[in-house]
């Protein structure tokens, strides 16, 4: 599984983060989400971490998929 990449995230007044993919807002954060959140980064990966707040993340059923015959164009 390839690692997640282009996450970005910004801490902003009043305890609200935003969280980034290639320049495009992917989620907002507030109060006690923002905080677990910020914690969790500074722990783990951020990019995978990042990757599983905002739902953008691989799910394990993409070979699946291209090898299905509706796919097979």
């Amino acid at each position: 599984m390839p690692r997640p990449q282009g996450f970005s995230y910004a801490e902003q007044s009043g305890g609200t983060v935003t969280i980034t993919h290639l320049g495009r807002t992917a989620g907002t954060l507030r109060g006690a989400r923002a905080e677990q959140f910020l914690a969790e980064v500074e722990s783990g990966d951020p990019q995978l971490v990042m990757a599983r707040w905002t739902g953008n993340y691989k799910r394990g059923n993409e070979r699946t998929a291209r090898n299905h015959p509706r796919n097979n164009r």
